[in-house]
């Protein structure tokens, strides 16, 4: 025999009663069955506010009786043949009329006892069960209904009854010993006292009252049917990619139910426990779905967590002062106060050195907790022996469970270090010497990106997944966006990092998807997206709050490179394209270096020098490697490369800047390339990263272009003082040909001085054929003294830039 549970979802209306009845219909073929039914999703909801609103003289409680009596003829009507429903209907009438009756006492008494309110709560499942029985006796002649008030006997603590287990087991025994029928559906969650009157039996009713009829009749299985497919790794509502557990025991369940999966209620699988009666969890609208098999097998090979959940709504209550030390009975105190005012404690954790204790309650209790912790310690409080109980509220307690995790080693530890990486501050832990589950406090608002965090961590393959959130998509975003969108998957399958783009901005629009943007239809979605916002970007990005969150900045706006520190400061990593923030002033640079330390935050600029090149990163692992950067010679803007290389006596300077800028070679300002300020930063850069002080203005910026062009407030009227000038440019050009030079603008740094010029570059030197939009740069160190260390490659362009932001997510996808 198989008793099988079906929850309100299960038999929330006719379509679904409808699935229930095959699923019974199917199973009935092979064996017998007890089938217990919740009342209809949302009734038991209905009957407390209507006798609250009865009992408070509101007359409105009429309405909710209408709608309940309405809800359960329309489905008996729906699953009853017209020919067979004269009876049924009268008979959910009179039940109805009971109801109204009590109802209507509540009204006149203006009163609701514990009592009243069990007997008006199990008008629920009486209905419901009755209705499902005359349903399923449409085609299964060979069953039959019993009210489980008959069979199940309490004590007389109305609102959650005690069951009798002796006189039960026996009244249960008693009546399937005589009864011959296939299937008998019996009403879940009510009771009756000794003397007959209605109880409940409180939280996890219905599936208590299928665990005592299998545990009474030792049936085969347990099945509790429900609208999930078993229990699951995580919350799936939180945990996108949480999974099903196929096998767990008797006390992973216990443990995950507890902090707070709400498929199983813990106490209702006690009668089952005992018996070592397997439960079977399964869903009702996926019947082929595997499910969750809970028993006491051993599991060989599998993962040692089973499952992460949580409780919300936490308070933290710390009672903590010197006069705890050595002093007997402090705990034994603080529990009595919380068990006299009916307070349960879920979290518990005391230093050894006995100088305070930390408890975890529900927010709702932490009032009358803190008052009443108070009072009972108010002597030693008033002698400074122990402080007044510190209460930290909206909190949340995050469980790792699983039997076996007491048999590996370095769990916990990968638990709070996998935390600690996102910044998810750890405020108390709690582990049993069982090893069966670790627990930690934390903040309510990190509760989504712990869960998140740590499921990828110990159930995804060590897939990470990068949170991207991308200022700008101009030339070089859009490429960027390409780029990713091409590579997700070879991401994902090659170097286990799964990227989601959350949200795009351009200066005009801004969208955020939390589940991740629609790469194929980005430029759509941007558009239809609301207004742009900085102030609001970065709020939303915040607000988020999700693990492995990263900014890229593709802009050039001096306003964005200051909201870094923000972000750094919530662990949000930082990728960027923009100097503006590595080269202002030495202080700040510095700050956001140790503010990516401190909140373990990288901040990676690579692209800054170079755009896709290495250069950074190569200065770098040169200085953490022992070796000392002395001189530094390079040609670092692409784009005056670009124009110094096709300026000629066919091409005129302002026809060659003009083409660089259509290829995206330089800023959309020209006059930042052109002015040497882009190169005076990207040297500057080079020299902070090489261990040197310097700042912007210590560098020697030696134009070439008239102070006329500079002065230009528009790019139009750049473009024509540049015309107005060709003569000068002219000039220059003919200069180099005299000197059988070409013509390269230089960034050079030696002995501490720094600066940037149009230099006539002969022959036998390394810049001389450089081409196109290339860099190149040149480190002369301790160890590359004769021979300089030399980079080369495309230094401009949207493509490579794309690429060297690119390789800096993947970077820290590989952190």
């Amino acid at each position: 025999m198989k008793v099988l549970k079906f929850g309100g979802t299960s038999v929330a209306n006719a379509q679904n009663i409808k699935l229930v009845l095959n699923i019974v219909n199917k199973k009935a073929a092979n064996e017998k069955l007890v089938i217990v039914v919740s009342a209809l999703s949302k009734v038991t909801d209905m009957l407390l506010i209507a006798s609250k609103k009865a009992a408070a003289g509101d007359e409105s409680f009429k309405v909710t009786l209408t709608e309940i009596e309405k809800k359960h003829l329309e489905i008996l009507k729906e699953l009853i043949p017209v020919s067979e429903q004269s009876s049924l209907l009268s008979h959910v009438k009179r039940i109805v009329n009971h109801l109204e009756t009590l109802l209507d006492g509540c009204y006149l008494l203006g009163e609701l006892s514990l009592r009243t309110s069990d007997t008006i709560l199990s008008f629920g499942e009486l209905l419901s069960s009755y209705i499902f029985a005359e349903a399923l006796k449409q085609n299964l002649k060979n069953s039959s209904y019993k009210d489980s008030r008959e069979l199940i006997k309490t004590n007389s603590n109305f609102g959650k009854a005690a069951v009798n287990f002796e006189i039960t087991n026996e009244l249960i025994n008693d009546f399937f010993a005589s009864n011959e029928d296939q299937v008998v559906v019996i009403p879940g969650f009510i009771a009756a006292s000794i003397d007959g009157i209605n109880t409940t039996l409180g939280r996890g009713g219905s599936d208590y009252t299928a665990a005592i009829i299998a545990g009474a009749l030792h049936a085969n299985e347990l099945q509790i049917w429900t609208d999930v497919n078993g229990m699951f790794t995580a919350n799936p509502k939180v945990v996108k990619q949480a999974q099903p557990i196929a096998f767990i025991s008797y006390q992973e369940a216990m443990e995950l139910s507890h902090f707070g999966a709400k498929v199983l209620y813990p106490p209702t699988i006690q009668p089952v426990l005992r018996k070592n009666i397997p439960i079977l969890i399964k869903n009702t609208f996926e019947p082929e779905a595997e499910g969750t098999y809970i028993s006491n097998q051993e599991m060989a090979n599998t993962n040692p967590v089973k499952g992460i959940s949580h409780i919300d709504k936490i308070t933290l209550i710390t009672l903590e002062g010197s006069g705890m030390i050595g002093v007997s009975g402090s705990s034994k105190r603080l529990f009595e106060v919380l068990s006299t005012q009916n307070i349960n404690v879920i979290f518990i954790t005391q230093a050894s050195s006995e100088h305070s204790i930390c408890i975890g309650i529900l927010n709702a209790d932490a009032a009358v907790a803190e008052e009443a912790i108070n009072n009972a310690f108010e002597v030693e409080i008033a002698q400074n022996k122990i402080d007044p109980c510190i209460v930290e509220r909206n909190l949340c307690i995050i469980a790792l469970v699983g039997e076996n995790m007491k048999n590996h080693q370095g769990l916990s530890g990968r638990m709070f270090s996998t935390l600690g990486k996102n910044n998810v501050n750890i405020r108390a832990i709690a582990q049993g010497a069982s090893e069966r589950n670790i627990s930690a406090v934390i903040n309510e608002k990190d509760v989504k990106k712990a869960l998140n965090t740590l499921h990828e961590n110990f159930f995804e393959e060590n897939t990470k997944q990068l949170n991207l959130f991308v200022m700008g998509v101009g030339n070089v975003g859009e490429k960027f966006i390409e780029q990713i969108h091409q590579q997700k998957k070879f991401l994902k399958e090659n170097l286990k990092i799964n990227l989601r783009v959350i949200a795009l901005s351009n200066s005009k629009k801004m969208y955020f998807d939390e589940e991740g943007i629609a790469l194929k239809e980005w430029q759509f979605l941007l558009e239809t997206g609301e207004a742009a916002d900085k102030e609001k970007f970065i709020a939303n990005v915040i607000e988020l709050n999700l693990r492995n969150s990263i900014f890229v900045d593709i802009t050039a706006n001096e306003s964005i490179s200051k909201v870094y520190e923000h972000f750094l400061k919530r662990n949000i990593a930082v990728v960027t394209c923009n100097k503006i923030a590595c080269a202002s002033e030495y202080d700040n640079y510095k700050k956001l270096k140790k503010l990516s330390q401190q909140f373990n935050a990288p901040f990676l600029f690579e692209t800054n020098v170079g755009a896709g090149l290495p250069i950074i990163d190569t200065v770098k692992n040169l200085v953490a490697s022992g070796d000392k950067v002395n001189k530094i010679q390079a040609v670092l803007s692409g784009s005056l490369n670009f124009i110094f290389n096709n300026f000629d006596e066919n091409n005129t300077f302002h026809d060659v800047v003009k083409e660089a800028g259509a290829q995206g070679f330089t800023e959309p300002d020209p006059k930042i390339d052109l002015s040497g300020i882009d190169v005076a930063r990207k040297i500057l850069i080079l020299i902070r990263e090489s261990g040197y002080k310097m700042e912007i203005d210590e560098i020697t910026n030696e134009s070439f272009m008239p102070a006329e062009c500079l002065e230009t407030t528009t790019n139009e009227a750049f473009f024509e003082s540049l015309k107005e000038h060709a003569s000068h440019f002219e000039a220059i050009y003919q200069e180099a040909l005299s000197k059988d030079s070409r013509l390269k603008y230089v960034a050079q740094f030696e002995n501490g001085v720094a600066n940037v010029s149009l230099r006539f570059i002969p022959k036998d030197h390394p810049f001389y054929n450089l081409e196109g939009k290339d860099n190149i740069v040149l480190f002369f160190t301790d160890r590359y003294i004769d021979q300089p260390l030399l980079i080369k490659g495309a230094g401009a362009g949207a493509a490579v830039t794309a690429s060297g932001i690119f390789a800096d997510v993947i970077r820290i996808g590989n952190i």
